[in-house]
């Protein structure tokens, strides 16, 4: 599988699981000690525009800063992936690999792909049945977007996207809405 090139100035898509579907985060502590190594080694070279932690993998929307170096790009991504790796193996006596394979990345080409992947990112939790409700699941980004809480998530450009808070919360209840009916619509059949 041939892996797209972190470029500078650009929105990615960055996602992965656990190798062989296996729990990438394990208690309740990794998943806030994943989000201190995205501030380590991300919030540096890139601004985070939303994330959503599941147990078996992640997903990140993010753009490169402009004045990065491309290589820079990828070994902050390393850095952060191995950083995370040999902790959870030296704390869960596990060795091998952790994560399935490089990271997966996607490069953002256009607002409409930016929005849905917003709301598919968000609503990932309820989407795999982990949450009744993806705007009470503590390891996503959502909660940050309804508070007025200092964050490290960069919301004032996702937010005018949406046309203010108020949009941004019913586009994502209209999302979740929708896997509903899919989801009962599946099970009828």
């Amino acid at each position: 599988m041939k892996y797209e090139i972190l470029e500078s100035g650009h929105y990615y898509h960055i996602y992965n699981q656990g190798n062989n579907k296996e729990e990438l985060f394990i208690e309740e502590k990794n998943y806030s000690y994943f989000l201190s190594l995205l501030k380590k080694y991300i919030v540096p070279i890139a601004e985070i525009y939303c994330y959503c932690l599941l147990p078996n993998h992640f997903h990140l929307l993010i753009r490169t800063n402009d004045d990065i170096e491309n290589p820079l790009i990828s070994q902050a991504f390393s850095n952060l992936f191995n950083a995370y790796s040999k902790a959870i193996n030296k704390a869960y006596q596990r060795s091998g690999s952790l994560f399935k394979r490089k990271f997966s990345r996607i490069k953002v080409k256009d607002e409409i792909y930016l929005k849905n992947l917003v709301l598919y990112i968000h609503t990932n939790s309820q989407h795999h049945k982990i949450a009744n409700n993806f705007n009470a699941y503590p390891h996503s980004s959502f909660m940050a977007y309804m508070s007025d809480k200092k964050t490290d998530i960069s919301k004032e450009y996702i937010l005018e996207l949406f046309a203010g808070k108020e949009n941004f919360e019913c586009a994502h209840f209209a999302k979740a809405d929708m896997l509903l009916q899919q989801l009962q619509e599946f099970t009828l059949e």
